[in-house]
């Protein structure tokens, strides 16, 4: 398996382009379901053909799909660029970090909102994995704890350009998590 590529995002305007609910709809169509033409994207995401052509066209302006050979115009297909992305606060105020906040926002609303639908349908659902929990950690060991998960994440990615390598009865997953420090609480001694 190839190793799975982290881009490390320092452009504000590549994020202000991802901070978009329509595009977010529009890139995990062609995630889970590419590649795909405009208007196959449409229809998954109830748009019209030339909407989803234009922010095909702003997705792959900023590294997030490609085109997919073959075809032209609206009909031409789109897929995933199989990439993480990750991005620093930047300084307060800055450009950087107002987008980078934007886009945390959508993407953690779409997040959330993936959650709550499955909460809705889990019984009906095979097996899945959630977990919280909370411990004592440093920064050096939630930067460690980071890596370790993401890691193991990636060892799936190369599914999403690869689909002969999804084994029988796999299905598209989503992965989330954070460490955050708890705020309100004493940190000193107990």
């Amino acid at each position: 398996m190839a190793e799975f590529p982290i881009r490390d995002v320092a452009d504000p305007r590549v994020l202000r382009a991802l901070a978009h609910p329509l595009r977010l709809r529009i890139l995990e169509a062609v995630m889970f379901s590419g590649p795909l033409t405009a208007t196959q994207v449409a229809e998954l995401v109830d748009e019209s053909p030339a909407n989803c052509s234009w922010h095909l066209r702003q997705l792959a302006r900023y590294g997030f799909v490609e085109e997919a050979g073959g075809g032209t115009g609206r009909q031409r297909p789109w897929r995933f660029v199989a990439q993480g992305n990750r991005w620093d606060a930047g300084e307060e105020g800055s450009a950087l970090a107002e987008a980078g906040d934007a886009a945390t926002e959508v993407l953690l609303e779409m997040e959330y909102q993936a959650l709550r639908a499955w909460m809705r349908v889990r019984r009906a659902e095979p097996a899945h994995y959630l977990i919280q929990s909370a411990g004592w950690c440093t920064p050096e060991e939630m930067a460690e704890m980071g890596d370790e998960i993401r890691s193991i994440i990636t060892r799936y990615m190369n599914r999403f350009t690869d689909p002969a390598s999804r084994p029988p009865g796999s299905r598209p997953v989503r992965f989330i998590a954070w460490g955050i420090p708890a705020l309100g609480h004493q940190t000193d001694q107990l």
